[in-house]
């Protein structure tokens, strides 16, 4: 029986192969029934199946990890092929490929991260803390794991490879943060996360699929590197103890609380920014993974993970994208243009159109041009004369605001009446007697002048 693999199953197709089983859920439909919720797998891809009748029967037969010769309909669901499982039978793997089976890998997965990592570690200035970086990176065995390995066994970067790729994410944001914030120490800062996952090459095992050891279960990636640290900085001669600690502490705390794993909370500024940068680039991967997988145009399913439906539309700015490619778009047929539809032939694509349906459009008829309009000449002016030009007064000056715009909006305070002088106040300067006045009695005193602020106090009132 030929293989048939997950990337070359179509809708409406009758499947008889045999697949590698990545996850087993038993669940219940909303209607009540129970089903099994299958994902099977090659090395093109995941294949969603679904076991709908004989559950009972089935469902001893097999379990994660198994590889099972699997035979039923194929329909699509949100997008993406669906087997409907109807017959299931365990496969001996001996009498198999397991290349055929190995989960989908990017090539060359950690080998092409070596050689940045290792630059970045070449510019660490202490040569306590760049001595036991180098101590890792010269360890053959260790590379030859490190190249290879997971960063976690579903996401994020649970790829082969994806330890590399994380590590050297984390190392990059390291260095941006440390040039924001020059305050913390930038060895220290790119050490941490060099060092912080190292442990994941003990704690996981991914020969033939991705699970925990039982190390790794016990003690856990964060407790193991730290005892990789205390056994390397133990060779290298005149290595601070007081710099130990720090080291470990980053690894230590990374997780960011009791309750994730770490035993120790960051204490120290370095602590704090490894978790949070940490944190971020596991989250922004794990994003783009669920995008990429979900069916969705615009939105993602609910997922349970994270609480929430996920936008992956394309961004309303100019030249805006989408964060994923959308998967179907290779796979879209593209549309032909129908006849006479192009540039340069307008005229014999409305005969076509017209010769399709059967039915003329009206034409509409072409306008008359209007006759150009005479000019009216001015009142008073001869036909043909020039006309006058209009000489434009000076332009009158705008009001300028005072420098204490407020004053504008407030209004003015009417100014207090007049008291009638006093006798000395009426005798006038001069010696020489004046006529009595005969002129009207003086206005009101003009408004103030907003060019002229008013007095105020000092202190500022």
């Amino acid at each position: 029986m030929a293989k048939v693999y997950a990337k070359d199953v179509h809708d409406k197709d009758t499947l008889k192969s045999v697949f590698q089983v990545a996850r087993k859920t038993p669940t219940t439909a909303k209607n009540g029934k129970p089903f099994l919720a299958v994902v099977l797998r090659d090395k093109t891809g995941d294949l969603d199946a679904r076991v709908w009748e004989r559950i009972e029967e089935l469902d001893p037969l097999f379990t994660r990890g198994d590889y099972v010769e699997v035979e039923g309909a194929v329909t699509t669901f949100q997008g993406r092929p669906q087997l409907k499982i109807d017959a299931l039978q365990k496969v001996d793997p001996a009498g198999l490929d397991l290349a055929d089976f190995t989960a989908p890998v990017k090539p060359e997965p950690g080998e092409r991260h070596l050689a940045p990592i290792q630059e970045i570690i070449d510019r660490i200035h202490d040569p306590f803390v760049k001595a036991l970086c180098k101590s890792f990176l010269d360890d053959e065995a260790f590379l030859a794991l490190f190249k290879r390995a997971p960063a976690a066994k579903t996401i994020p970067h649970a790829h082969h490879g994806g330890l590399a790729e994380h590590t050297l994410s984390v190392m990059r944001l390291a260095q941006r943060l440390s040039d924001q914030y020059p305050m913390a120490d930038r060895d220290l800062l790119v050490a941490g996360a060099f060092l912080h996952d190292l442990g994941k090459l003990k704690e996981l095992t991914w020969e033939r699929q991705t699970e925990y050891t039982d190390e790794g279960r016990l003690v856990g990636h964060l407790v193991i590197a730290s005892e990789w640290i205390h056994e390397r900085a133990a060779c290298i001669e005149g290595f601070p103890p007081v710099l130990e600690a720090h080291l470990k502490h980053l690894i230590l705390s990374h997780h960011g609380a009791l309750e994730f794993g770490s035993p120790r909370l960051p204490q120290t500024l370095e602590a704090m920014i490894l978790h949070h940068i940490d944190e971020l680039d596991s989250r922004v991967n794990s994003w783009l993974e669920v995008m990429k997988r979900d069916s969705g145009e615009t939105w993602t399913d609910f997922q349970k993970l994270y609480d929430r439906h996920l936008y992956k539309g394309a961004a309303p700015t100019v030249g805006g994208k989408a964060p994923v490619e959308r998967r179907h778009r290779k796979d879209r047929p593209r549309r032909e243009r129908p006849e006479g539809a192009e540039k340069g032939a307008a005229a014999a694509g409305v005969e076509a159109g017209q010769a399709e349906s059967g039915a003329a459009k009206p034409v509409r008829p072409e306008r008359p041009e209007r006759p150009a309009r005479p000019e009216k000449p001015a009142e008073g002016a001869e036909a043909g004369a020039p006309r006058e030009r209009r000489e434009r007064g000076p332009k009158k000056p705008e009001e300028k605001l005072t420098f204490k715009p407020f004053a504008v909006l407030v209004a003015e305070t009417p100014e207090p009446e007049p008291t009638p002088p006093s006798a000395e106040a009426q005798a006038p300067e001069s010696a020489e007697p004046s006529a009595p006045s005969t002129e009207a009695p003086p206005s009101p005193a003009p408004a103030q002048d907003e060019s002229t602020p008013p007095a105020e106090p000092s202190n500022g009132g």
